[in-house]
């Protein structure tokens, strides 16, 4: 039975061990810190995938419970609860089972920094936060695990917060995305209005109601009600997605340590608004622009921050550009009604990008902290380990047939080819040539990493600061690692385990669970398509004879060559022609600076919101403050009383009969008046 008990003891196990290891780090040591918070996130994922079972194996109903009452308002109530349906449970399991993972890991890849204990309780708390969104069967909790994990990937990614770079990265992070929050926030809001509830259940059984209805905010235009709530709550999603143009607090995530990248990366923060679109799917298949507004979104994001990739010279943000086009490739799924195929993707990229980031962790820690793709070569070598998973991890990414990158991003593909609605047609070809330009890139990273002659050099001066030149973004908690004699090791069990129990799932875990999560019937009741939409039609058609011919099937598709010919042309590049790469720089040069600048978001932001905001401070501060408040009406007014006195007293002069005078003056302009008035 799933009971309130259990799913407390998901929810807060992470908590538990947050608290004692951020409180009490000191009496604990290192050891207790680590022991405490991986044995709750364990307790977590264990029960998870009780709970999985229970509803997906043992055919156990979905589970709606209120736990208690944080305010009521007339007819308004807000409410901490759970709602656990097929859709809950996955993503418990997907959270929970990454966040061991990256735990685990983070014991080999942090333990000579000082900051230990701090960091095991960050990344727990950030588990917690994750688990109370997921789990939440209201708008109110919803958006109280939205804000708290965005506070916790505050400190995250700040962690070495004595570095200024990670200062503006962090605050970079919380700006943009309290920019998606206020949109989400405003969303909530028009529900709440319009539909009177914060509940889950309550607000998408009565979400027809909205159809038809509209308002004025301004002029004379109307505004569809549906449109505007969907569009509101997914700006949020822009946010902590990191849609276009939303995205930019993304790359500069890689300022945290190696494992909150994968973890933020991977399976918690930026899936969080994939997820919340998937939840709200009633919302959404009532507007049709909202959607195609999605899907346009989506299909930008996927082909123009893959592009970005291709210049980029530090393996971690090789990983998270890759990062930000996959989730293009959900959103546009999203956008195409393809909910489960989205949440489908969703699982799949956590495990395999959760192995790519801790591979490149790996590197990192044999580099002595050296994060440049151009000082590496030759580390096959010497990590076995981590090569052969590097490897798995790249296969999935791409979608090499029989992976499970193939059977979600493929599922993607076939649902915007057949989507019916504006901007499919264009979505289509952005994810198409997505699907190439991830390939070049990602086995550009894996032979400058792993192949070709060594590039770095044990006694180098200045090997740890060669990466340097494009962002200054790296794992240097230790100054002197770039400085360290010796050739590169593999790193220890603690690291590799992971990457190996990593390495299953994004081989097997596709092929396994593709049809009873596409075709089945294991999203029913949590994820809602409106009738005469059948976006996985195509696919369930082809899947008919099982993932292994689907997967033979995929050799013939356009994609998969596609695939074949961005490996190709990274092959021939980086392994027997490097030439050709600086070639193609000087001839692509200013194709080469536009992505290298990343279009010049960062600028414009710079420029527009950062400069202008100061501007704007200035403006209130001298005109307002010093002109008005302080000139006007604190100066202006006591400089009045002060001249109002002094003439007043110049009137006081002590001859009777000026007083005298003075009163037969009013007296005749009291009786002019008087008269007048009659």
């Amino acid at each position: 039975m799933i009971t309130s008990t259990l799913l407390l003891t998901i929810a807060l196990s992470p908590l538990i061990g947050a608290i004692i290891a951020g409180l009490f780090g000191k009496q604990v040591g290192r050891g207790g810190a680590h022991t405490v918070t991986i044995l709750g996130v364990a307790i977590s994922t264990a029960l998870s995938l009780y709970v999985l079972k229970l509803i997906a194996m043992d055919g156990h109903p979905a589970v709606n419970m209120s736990i208690y009452t944080w305010f009521e308002i007339g007819s308004i109530k807000a409410e901490v609860g759970f709602l656990v349906d097929s859709l809950t449970a996955l993503m418990m399991c997907v959270v929970t089972s990454v966040s061991l993972m990256v735990h685990i890991y983070t014991i080999g890849y942090m333990k000579d920094d000082p900051g230990y204990q701090r960091f095991f309780a960050y990344i727990s708390l950030f588990t917690f936060a994750m688990l109370m969104l997921v789990m939440s069967n209201n708008f109110m909790q919803l958006f109280f695990g939205w804000e708290a994990v965005g506070l916790v990937s505050y400190l995250l990614i700040g962690f070495w917060y004595k570095r200024p770079t990670a200062i503006f990265a962090n605050l970079k992070a919380f700006l943009v995305n309290r920019v998606g929050d206020f949109g989400f926030l405003l969303g909530i809001g028009m529900l709440l209005a319009y539909l009177g509830t914060l509940d889950y259940a309550t607000a998408f059984a009565r979400a027809p109601e909205l159809v038809g209805q509209t308002f004025t905010p301004w002029g004379t235009t109307e505004w569809a009600v549906p449109t505007v709530i969907c569009i509101l709550l997914f700006i949020g999603a822009m946010g902590k997605s990191a849609q276009v143009p939303l995205h930019v607090w993304l790359p500069d995530s890689m300022e945290g340590p190696t494992p909150i990248s994968a973890l933020i990366h991977a399976a918690t923060m930026v899936t969080a608004g994939i997820f919340m679109v998937a939840r709200m799917s009633p919302l959404y298949e009532l507007s049709e622009t909202a959607l195609s507004f999605i899907l346009v979104i989506g299909a930008i994001t996927a082909l123009f921050m893959g592009l970005i990739g291709v210049v980029q010279n530090d393996i971690k943000r090789v990983v998270a550009y890759s990062t930000l086009s996959q989730l293009g490739y959900m959103t546009v799924a999203l956008g195409a009604s393809a909910y489960s195929a989205a949440i489908f993707h969703l699982m799949t990229h956590a495990f395999f990008k959760a192995l790519l980031f801790l591979g490149a962790g790996s590197v990192i820690i044999a580099m002595h902290h050296q994060q440049d793709l151009r000082r590496m070569g030759g580390l096959s070598k010497y990590m076995r380990v981590t090569w052969i998973t590097a490897w798995v991890g790249t296969l999935a990414l791409i979608g090499f047939p029989g992976t499970s990158g193939f059977f979600s991003k493929d599922a993607i593909l076939i649902a915007v080819q057949h989507a019916e609605r504006p901007g499919a047609t264009f979505a289509y070809i952005c994810v198409l040539l997505g699907v190439a330009i991830t390939a070049f890139y990602s086995f550009r990273m894996l032979y400058l990493a792993f192949h070709g002659k060594e590039r770095f050099s044990h006694d180098d001066d200045h090997s740890h600061d060669a990466h340097h030149d494009d962002h200054g973004a790296h794992d240097d908690h230790h100054d002197d690692h770039g400085h360290h004699s010796g050739p590169p090791q593999e790193s220890p069990w603690v690291v590799t385990l992971p990457l190996i129990l990593l390495a299953i799932p994004s081989l097997l875990i596709g092929a396994f669970t593709a049809g009873p999560l596409l075709f089945g019937n294991f999203f029913d009741g949590a994820i809602f398509v409106a009738e005469g939409r059948a976006p996985l039609a195509e696919m369930a058609h082809h899947f008919e004879h099982g993932a292994l011919a689907f997967a033979l099937h995929g050799f013939v598709t356009l994609p998969v060559w596609l695939a074949l010919g961005g490996f190709a042309l990274a092959t021939y590049i980086y392994l027997f022609n490097p030439a050709v790469a600086e070639k193609a720089k000087q001839v692509l040069a200013p194709i080469h600076r536009i992505l290298d600048r990343k279009y010049g978001f960062d600028e414009l932001y710079q420029a527009l919101f950062a400069r202008g905001s100061v501007a704007m401070g200035k403006l209130f501060w001298q005109a307002g403050d010093q002109a008005v408040i302080d000139g006007a009406l604190v100066n202006g007014s006591a400089g009045l009383v002060a001249r109002t006195a002094f003439a007043i007293r110049r009137l006081q002069s002590g001859f009777l009969y000026h007083y005298a005078f003075m009163m037969i003056l009013g007296l005749i302009v009291v009786i002019g008046a008087f008269a007048l008035l009659q």
